[in-house]
């Protein structure tokens, strides 16, 4: 038999390992491969040969890696590009030399773009090699999916926080504004899910243009009736010009993205500066929600675990290629549940799912009850998690191994 490779590319999340698991779990109860390689700093470290077996891990090992965050292989900002032989070349060839058939990619939108590139490539070139991608974002902007693994579980996280400090909030009296900033750059469901538990006065989404006249009108409305006002934004609000209200914007990423944070603080200093509040609070949640582990969604971890088993399933078709697995949802007898499909990674790569503008009330006063219907069951549950020394016990990443 082959082997396969399995990578982590992009912003990790608290589940991103769940799936990773899933992989090599699936292998080991149904060994279509003979190893299951991970690759060290996703694509990147692959085009560096930089292997490690996961083959052989133990049960509890595997058990551990779904409950622990960030990326445990390592991940990367760097993006294969197409007409750029070179790295295509590279990469086969490395799987060649570890007779590599199969690759995994847990990954976001420019992650399945790669997985599209290399199944052209492939096609194009008479390469037998397959690409397979695995999802993941917490800024649930992909498409066609209903919803990406690790979005639920920062958004579990995102509620928390948010109930917490309102309640810290309303213990005083003095005249002051909260400012609460989620990640979020070109689509608000993270922003939108905070309304889920009824302690937001104020969203702010990339979806609808800032109007700082009326913003700043509904700010100083909220404090003379309460004499508060808790204020959500997500990190990728902007004009109607397109510019971000983040002072951040001029930096950029890997993959040529705006690198965003600020747009919480510039909203405090302008509700100041307007007069309205003599002072406020930023809360910024940016990296502690899609590391939170302690917060984890059970809907969140079991799906983005069984996405790994049903791409390794899958990809025991030899003709599976150039696919990506994802979840849709359906009720039945009133309850959620998740349909796991598969389909073309060039329907999920390049588009971005944004939250609809018809579940946004109008004067930044929320969203709709059908929103919150989307969101309710994926925040549920928490799994039962291994605690070490008060903590829940991770594994040692292997990138530092």
């Amino acid at each position: 038999m082959a082997n396969c490779l399995v990578a982590q590319s992009g912003g990790p999340t608290a589940v991103i390992n769940a799936s990773l698991a899933g992989v090599i779990r699936a292998n080991q109860l149904n060994p279509v491969y003979d190893h299951v390689y991970g690759g060290i700093h996703g694509i990147e470290g692959v085009l560096d040969d930089k292997l490690y077996d996961l083959t052989h891990l133990s049960g509890r090992e595997v058990e551990i890696l779904k409950q622990t965050p960030s990326s445990a292989l390592g991940t990367c900002r760097y993006k294969l590009k197409r007409g750029n032989d070179t790295d295509f070349n590279k990469l086969v060839s490395i799987m060649e030399k570890h007779n590599i058939e199969t690759m995994f990619y847990i990954g976001g939108n420019d992650s399945m773009d790669t997985v599209d590139a290399l199944s052209e490539w492939a096609a194009a070139h008479g390469a037998p090699q397959r690409f397979v991608g695995i999802p993941k974002t917490v800024d649930n902007d992909l498409v066609p999916v209903d919803h990406c693994p690790g979005f639920p579980s920062a958004a579990k996280f995102a509620c928390k926080v948010v109930h917490a400090t309102r309640l810290d909030y309303d213990a005083y009296t003095r005249p002051e504004v909260f400012v609460l900033e989620t990640m979020g750059r070109d689509a608000g469901w993270l922003a939108a899910s905070c309304c889920t538990t009824g302690d937001v006065d104020l969203l702010l989404l990339p979806e609808v243009a800032f109007d700082k006249e009326l913003f700043l009108s509904q700010v100083e409305k909220k404090m003379a009736e309460t004499g508060e006002c808790y204020i959500v934004v997500s990190e990728g609000a902007r004009y109607a010009d397109g510019s971000y209200l983040s002072a951040g914007e001029t930096a950029h990423d890997g993959f040529a993205h705006a690198v965003l944070g600020g747009a919480a603080q510039t909203l405090k200093q302008m509700i100041v500066d307007a007069g309205i509040a003599p002072r406020g609070v930023v809360q910024d949640l940016s990296r502690a929600a899609r590391s939170s582990n302690f917060a984890q969604s059970l809907v969140d971890v079991t799906e983005a675990y069984e996405l790994g088993l049903s791409a390794h399933m899958r990809s025991a078709d030899p003709a599976f290629t150039g696919q990506v697995v994802g979840v849709r949802r359906e009720t039945i007898g009133g309850q959620y549940n998740a349909l796991y499909f598969a389909g073309p990674a060039s329907e999920f790569a390049n588009y971005v799912k944004q939250f609809p503008e018809d579940w946004i009330l109008p004067d930044y006063q929320g969203i709709t009850h059908e929103a919150i219907d989307y969101f309710a069951p994926l925040i549920e549950g928490e799994p039962k998690l291994v605690y070490e020394n008060g903590i829940p016990a991770t594994i040692k990443p292997f990138n530092k191994r």
